[in-house]
Formats: structure tokens, C-alpha cells, sequence
């Protein structure tokens, strides 16, 4: 009776492929659904509420004082800038390290120097996070690598520890894998015949570059930046390791709120302003085609 029922099923599934597809992916999809999707609500939620200063205990009355709190006080506006224009220049300085050397992968190296170049490009993806940050800390600190090798040619030590354009330096480091490879990638599916009929026309490369190339890759880019733009912007162990006490953005604050203040309620304000960022840029970013590009 078993049998004839475990034949009669898999002669179901058979004939309805999207029962075969619902029977594999339902208990991803359920454990993504319970775990990430309703604690990240959960968490949202607990935006409008708000902690009693007298006790700490979280009120459960909804209030949008978080909210109000966020875009009256001007240090919290100042933090949000900060952190969208780090984003945005992490991301254009990625993308000007990536265009050149992902048209040498797909376009000029061959196929062996091509197999070792990308390796090279994964293989910081390999290694620790915090190793990373702490070797840079190692080269920009004024004891570092950096200043050493300026001393000895003599030029004027930079004192890049502890500031904007250390964090820049460092960011831009970490996240440059991500644009690397989908700009690579875009590169990649262009046709060779397209760039010699541009030439064979008579088209400087530069004109080639801007006229040809660019609108081709450019969804590749987009889609890059959604990499960089969003780790930029939930980062909070790069500010406070690089940039020190100088360094203020979104996930320090929340994670100076949350865990060292208490005020999980205005925390996760502060967490609802990062994700309606990242939406909006991925809205922008699905109109310009980067999903097709991943």
C-alpha cells in the first residue's frame, strides 16, 4: 500500500513540474520567509515604538517620535549624507579601478593570463575580513608601511590614519571584487566584431569607448554598484577601525544605539532609513537593467 502510494506521488510529480519545483524549494523558502523576512519586519516594527527613559524598557505604543527625532536633530541628517556620499564615492572610484582593468580581462589578455588575473581578483574575497582592515591599519598608520617608504624618499608624511580618506582608501579596497567581476562580465559579452566594425568605420577608440562600449557594460556597472553602494552603507567595523573617532555613519549609529545606548526602538529607525535607501537604488538600479546583468 505504501509502494503503490510513493509510485502514485512520483508519477504526480512527474507529469507537474512545478510540483517538483514547490516540493524543492518550499523549505528554503519557508526558512527565508520565518527567519530573515519576518524578523526584519519584527525589527521595522519595533521602529515605532520607544524606550521609557526611566526603566529602559521598550514601550509598546506606536509612536513615530524615532522618526521625527531622526529628521529634526541634525546630526542624524549629517550622518545620513555622510554615509550616501562615502557610498557614492567608493562606488565611482571602483568603477574607474574597474572599467580598464575588466576590458584587459576580456578583450586583450588570454586565456591563461586571464585565468591568473581573475584568481588574483577573488582571492582577498578568501581572506578575513578584519585581516584586511588591520593590514591597512598596519600601512596607514603613522608608524606603518606608508610613512616609512614616504620618510625614506623623502617626502612629507600624509598622516592618512584615522581619517576620511583612509576609510575611502579602505572601502574602496574591500568592495572593488564586486565591481570587478560583473563590469568583467559585461565586457565579456561584448562582440569582438562590434569594437573592429567601429574601427573599421573609422572610430577613434575614445568614441568607440563612449559611443559603443559604454551603453553595452553600462548595465554591468549598475549592477556592480549595487554591491559596493550597499556594503558601504551597512558598514560599521571599517569606520570604527579606520576612521576612529572621526568616523560617524549609518552602522555605527545603529550599532550605538542598539547595543552601547539601549535604544533598540531608534535603532531600528535608523536601520528603516538605510533599507528605504537601498530601495530606492535598487528600483533605480532594476530600470537601468542591472539585474539582467548579474
Amino acid at each position: 500500500m505504501f509502494d503503490q502510494q510513493q509510485r502514485e506521488a512520483g508519477a504526480a510529480l512527474w507529469r507537474r513540474p512545478w510540483l517538483r519545483a514547490v516540493a524543492t524549494l518550499s523549505p528554503p523558502l519557508l526558512w527565508f520567509l520565518v527567519i530573515y523576512l519576518a524578523s526584519l519586519v519584527a525589527l521595522l516594527i519595533t521602529a515605532f515604538f520607544q524606550v521609557d527613559s526611566l526603566t529602559g524598557n521598550i514601550v509598546y505604543q506606536w509612536t513615530g517620535s524615532n522618526f521625527s527625532q531622526l529628521f529634526t536633530q541634525s546630526v542624524y541628517a549629517t550622518i545620513i549624507w555622510r554615509t550616501i556620499l562615502m557610498a557614492v564615492l567608493v562606488t565611482v572610484t571602483d568603477v574607474i579601478i574597474a572599467l580598464p582593468f575588466a576590458f584587459f580581462l576580456a578583450k586583450v589578455a588570454s586565456p591563461r593570463t586571464r585565468q591568473w588575473f581573475i584568481a588574483l581578483t577573488l582571492l582577498p574575497l578568501w581572506a578575513s575580513y578584519l585581516a584586511k582592515v588591520y593590514a591597512w591599519i598596519n600601512i596607514l598608520s603613522d608608524k606603518g608601511v606608508l610613512p616609512d617608504i614616504e620618510r625614506t624618499l623623502g617626502l612629507p608624511v600624509t598622516h592618512l590614519a584615522y581619517s576620511t580618506v583612509a576609510m575611502w582608501l579602505v572601502f574602496s579596497y574591500l568592495w572593488l571584487p564586486f565591481m570587478i567581476m560583473p563590469v568583467y562580465g559585461a565586457f565579456e559579452r561584448v562582440p569582438d566584431s562590434l569594437l573592429e566594425a567601429s574601427a573599421d568605420l573609422g572610430a577613434r577608440p575614445w568614441y568607440t569607448l563612449r559611443r559603443v562600449l559604454w551603453p553595452l557594460v553600462f548595465p554591468g556597472v549598475v549592477a556592480g554598484s549595487i554591491f559596493t553602494f550597499s556594503l558601504t552603507l551597512g558598514d560599521f567595523i571599517t569606520p570604527l577601525l579606520i576612521g576612529g573617532s572621526n568616523a560617524n555613519f549609518i552602522g555605527n549609529a545603529i550599532y550605538d544605539s542598539a547595543l552601547n545606548g539601549g535604544n533598540l526602538p531608534f535603532a531600528a529607525a535608523l536601520a528603516f532609513v538605510s533599507i528605504a535607501i537601498m530601495a530606492v537604488y535598487l528600483v533605480v538600479a532594476r530600470f537601468f537593467g542591472a539585474f539582467e546583468a548579474l
